[in-house]
């Protein structure tokens, strides 16, 4: 599965955003078990903004960083204790923005299994795994319709015990899902189920 995900995201031509906009990079890590696993984490509960929140290890990209990939294995470090020459980098996914107008890029990397990951307690207060098959099963509880100038994104919502992952990260996922697995997914299709409407908002100006 995980030599598949590599050629494909490898082929993959992601879409860069030219916005003036603050910069952050997140890292997707893929765990390397004989059931690959995508892990997350959860933003400590007492946070002013996004406590609770289900998130990619990840921030804003600081003056000394050389590029955006630094910022997210520097990131990873100081959230997971994950040390950047553990993540084997296959490739990087398209810009997103967020609600908040920041410029965020992905970068899909694997990890091997059961390293010894600590939650940083001033940021994070859970790290989680949830097997990709999950994911490739389609396994949402409902979707998010998310109107962003005019367009609407149908976002998936899932659940993973006591976490909800949705929004940004779901969006990062859908990406992954399509184009590193070729899963039958889209964030312009309406699908079947359940859907919950949010207030249409629009991308900050270039």
């Amino acid at each position: 599965m995980l030599e598949k995900l590599r050629e494909r995201l490898q082929a993959h031509a992601p879409r860069r955003l030219r916005l003036d906009l603050p910069q952050a990079a997140v890292l997707i890590p893929l765990v390397a078990r004989p059931e690959p696993t995508l892990l997350f984490t959860r933003r400590a509960a007492h946070l002013s903004t996004h406590s609770g929140q289900v998130a990619f290890p990840g921030g804003k990209r600081e003056f000394d960083d050389p590029d955006l990939l630094a910022t997210a294995l520097r990131e990873s470090r100081e959230e997971i204790a994950l040390p950047a020459e553990r993540v084997e980098i296959l490739g990087r996914l398209s810009d997103v923005v967020s609600l908040h107008g920041i410029l965020v890029t992905p970068y899909v990397g694997v990890i091997p299994p059961d390293l010894p990951l600590t939650p940083d307690p001033s940021e994070l207060d859970a790290i989680f795994e949830v097997p990709v098959r999950r994911f490739l099963d389609d396994q949402r509880t409902h979707t998010d319709v998310i109107r962003v100038d005019e367009r609407d994104y149908y976002v998936p919502s899932y659940r993973q015990d006591e976490h909800v992952i949705w929004g940004l990260s779901s969006m990062m996922l859908v990406e992954l899902l399509a184009e590193g697995f070729g899963m039958p997914i889209s964030l312009f299709q309406r699908p079947d189920g359940e859907l919950r409407h949010h207030p249409a908002r629009r991308m900050s100006a270039s």
